[in-house]
């Protein structure tokens, strides 16, 4: 895994986001000597942090196991 300057990652960002690309090694972006961000090839099959959509269970109804009467006293 290869560590970056900010500043040269500024410098240089399209070529780095193109050896990411090319050589799916990730690079570590520093600033002051400590990781800042990480950045890493993508692949459509990995998940993604932060997206919810794969972690939450959705039900079909929320409303009918409570029954209309139940529901209208729950107002």
């Amino acid at each position: 895994m290869r560590t970056l300057a900010i500043t040269d990652f500024k410098a240089h960002a399209l070529q780095v986001l193109g050896q990411v690309a090319e050589t799916r090694e990730r690079v570590i972006i520093t600033r002051r000597g400590k990781p800042l961000a990480e950045v890493i090839p993508f692949s459509p099959e990995a998940p993604h942090p932060g997206k919810l959509a794969d972690a939450l269970v959705f039900e079909k109804d929320i409303v009918t196991p409570l029954g209309e009467d139940m529901w209208d006293a729950c107002k």
